[in-house]
């Protein structure tokens, strides 16, 4: 099975065993998230050689990257609902001309993206708190942003990858951008062989060139024969109407990766107050968290694939099957993290940093967070199955109560007003995400997400 996963199936996934279905998507799905998670590793590792500003110049600019994301992924999501949709209908020509009309849109999307970070970089830095020494190394900046066409293409394209159910293109995609990535950032950065030394901009060539490169292979996939979605070139041409409704869809989408992403935003803000140690703490205990959570990433992403496809073939049962079974599979997963996090969160935080303040509000952060991974991992598969049905309005909705209602003032409170300090922050994190995940649990068992049309 393992070898399927990794070259690729074309079972159809509205038959047959839904375990065997699951681990055949979930296991290039989980691949692919730790092959992006790479970029910012590999930039931050050798540009961390050249010194404070040039770190920080890659921080900010990911800090404005992380709006691009939320664009691109909530118009990921919404084109993987689609594609997969019309997959489970048996409709190749509808399925390309979601593909299609995404596209069209990212490149769209992406103009003004790109345009506004060419000409504004500097002043951008400077919102972000930058000095002028950071504003120096600006052109990292115009390059990231300027090259926001690769990123959502990227995104856009393996989306489409994933709600074909041809996820082990998606995961080789990012393999492939990833290699030419690593090759490339000390090449560019020192100067190697016959290569320029451009410094910290050299990170910014290389990660756009691996993208660029990654996005090529994409195209080329789109064309072949082999996979299950194939665009003919008299296929390329512009759909008005099907463009306007992906655009609905995808609106929502991206309200409710930008609610998460500034809500997180807030608590860094809040943590804060308690000086350098406590956010260090904390973002050490965040980055060991997102690292442990990508495998459960790859089984929601799974079960939302599952979802459009078997809705689209009129199988809404065997989709709300495929649901719960992928939750329970992750759950055996996230409980194996609940457990590292709780047993020994001062040995992983350790790895980062000798300082026992630092250690110690990363161990409180872990030990806290190891709480909420039992909930998440039932309430990240039922968020994602709302959005491959192409319900995005509820899990937007749901996001914003549990993390601007719930977690925000009760970490304000806590942290702040009754005194408890980060660890009060922290706890707001397993209220939040028990208050998500009933509240999905009981709108998903309405199942009034089965009648939704795309």
């Amino acid at each position: 099975m393992l070898k399927e996963a990794l070259l690729g199936t074309h079972q159809d996934f509205t038959k047959g065993d839904l375990n065997r279905a699951i681990l055949l998507l979930a296991i290039p799905m989980i691949l692919e998230m730790c092959m992006e998670s790479l970029f910012g590793l590999v930039d931050i590792f050798f540009v961390s050689r050249l010194g404070a500003d040039a770190v920080a110049t890659v921080g900010l600019t990911e800090s404005l990257l992380t709006l691009v994301f939320g664009v691109a992924l909530g118009l990921s999501m919404s084109t993987t609902a689609f594609v997969a949709r019309r997959v489970g209908e048996h409709d190749s020509e509808g399925a390309v001309n979601s593909a299609v009309q995404a596209i069209f849109l990212g490149l769209v999307l992406s103009a003004v993206v790109g345009g506004i970070g060419i000409i504004y970089a500097p002043k951008l830095l400077h919102l972000m708190g930058s000095t002028p020494a950071v504003e120096a190394h600006s052109r990292y900046t115009q390059v990231i942003l300027g090259g926001s066409a690769v990123i959502f293409l990227l995104f856009l394209i393996n989306g489409i990858f994933r709600g074909a159910g041809d996820a082990a293109l998606a995961m080789r995609t990012l393999w492939l951008a990833n290699i030419i990535n690593i090759i490339l950032d000390p090449c560019l950065i020192n100067g190697w062989g016959p290569f320029p030394k451009l410094g910290v901009l050299g990170a910014a060539v290389a990660t756009t060139t691996g993208r660029g490169v990654g996005v090529l292979y994409q195209l080329w996939q789109l064309q072949s024969t082999k996979n299950r979605i194939v665009v003919r070139p008299n296929q390329v041409r512009l759909n008005i109407p099907v463009m306007w409704h992906l655009l609905k869809v995808s609106f929502t989408g991206i309200l409710q990766f930008l609610i998460a992403t500034a809500s997180w935003m807030a608590l860094v803000r809040i943590v804060s107050v308690f000086g350098s140690a406590a956010v260090a703490g904390y973002t050490i205990a965040i980055r060991l968290l997102i690292f442990a959570i990508l495998p459960a990433w790859g089984f929601s992403n799974a079960a939302a694939t599952l979802v459009g496809q078997n809705l689209g073939a009129k199988q809404p049962q065997r989709a709300e099957k495929s649901v719960y079974r992928t939750a329970w599979l992750n759950m055996i997963y996230m409980s194996s993290v609940a457990l590292l996090f709780m047993l020994a969160p001062a040995f992983l935080a350790g790895f980062f940093s000798n300082e026992g303040a630092v250690t110690g509000v990363a161990a409180a952060c872990l030990r806290t967070f190891g709480l909420a991974c039992i909930s998440y991992s039932w309430g990240m598969v039922l968020m994602q199955s709302f959005n491959g049905a192409g319900d995005t309005v509820t899990p937007t909705m749901i996001n914003f109560v549990s993390f601007w209602v719930v977690q925000i003032p009760v970490a304000y409170l806590m942290a702040i007003q009754w005194m408890y300090g980060p660890p009060g922050a922290f706890w707001a994190v397993p209220i939040a995400d028990l208050v998500s995940t009933v509240t999905a649990l009981y709108l998903f068992r309405r199942g009034t997400w089965k009648t939704q049309k795309i």
